[in-house]
């Protein structure tokens, strides 16, 4: 079998010369003496040494009566020029950005553990806070994940000093996690309602109000949260609080 460097050369897309042609767009024109040279080459993956094979190529096959016009030579320099320039100015850049977006994160990482509040307010014309738990970037903006506060809760403890786990209904939960009959009456959900001895107000399973209970109302409350994870952009954070 015969090697035919034509066929060859067009199934690895490079020209007459050896030379790759792939993902390259070239526009040439011919200067006074009818000289064809090379106006503009484009391609993603170009340097400056492409352009160099480029010029040398046409000084080689170019007519030595009829030589490249000085200005089309002067000019394609420049192009050289301006592209090593341009890709220079890019990865500095780059360096720039990837700098800033690491300076950003490592700041935004002091979030960690401390509280937020957004733009945004909840069904109740409040406006929404969440406990920062991670920070991250997506698509170059840096977020935090947070849980929501939902609400601040009244701690109530018995007579073992144990904290009272009461939901927002005021139902009471035994160490079991089930409700026990008994339940908090709460002026607001986490708000709980006392009697004039200052003692939280409780009632039994057919509401009848116990008296002779032992919980004490502390004074404290500690915030309840959501168990979803919320993503919250950087731009959106209004207040930073502990």
């Amino acid at each position: 079998m015969t090697f035919d460097q034509g066929k060859y050369n067009r199934i690895k897309k490079r020209d007459a010369n050896g030379y790759t042609t792939s993902n390259v767009d070239v526009t040439t024109k011919t200067d006074a003496f009818g000289n064809a040279y090379t106006s503009a080459v484009s391609a993603k993956q170009m340097d400056t040494s492409d352009f160099l094979l480029l010029m040398l190529q046409e000084l080689k096959l170019q007519d030595p009566t009829k030589p490249m016009d000085s200005q089309n030579m002067m000019n394609t320099q420049m192009q050289m020029s301006t592209m090593q320039t341009n890709m220079t100015l890019a990865k500095s850049m780059e360096k720039l950005v990837a700098s800033y977006s690491q300076s950003s994160l490592s700041n935004a990482t002091s979030l960690i553990g401390r509280n937020v509040e957004t733009y945004d307010v909840d069904d109740r014309g409040i406006t929404k806070a969440y406990t920062v738990t991670s920070v991250e970037t997506i698509d170059g903006e840096i977020v935090l994940k947070g849980r929501q506060i939902l609400y601040m809760q009244d701690i109530i403890k018995d007579k073992d000093d144990k904290v009272l786990a009461y939901d927002e209904n005021g139902y009471i939960y035994g160490e079991d996690g089930k409700k026990t009959g008994q339940k908090i009456v709460l002026k607001d959900k986490g708000q709980v309602a006392l009697d004039k001895d200052g003692k939280p107000v409780i009632l039994d399973e057919n509401n009848e109000e116990v008296k002779d209970h032992t919980y004490e109302y502390t004074g404290q409350a500690a915030r309840v949260y959501s168990d979803e994870l919320t993503t919250i952009p950087m731009s959106n954070v209004g207040k930073i609080f502990s």
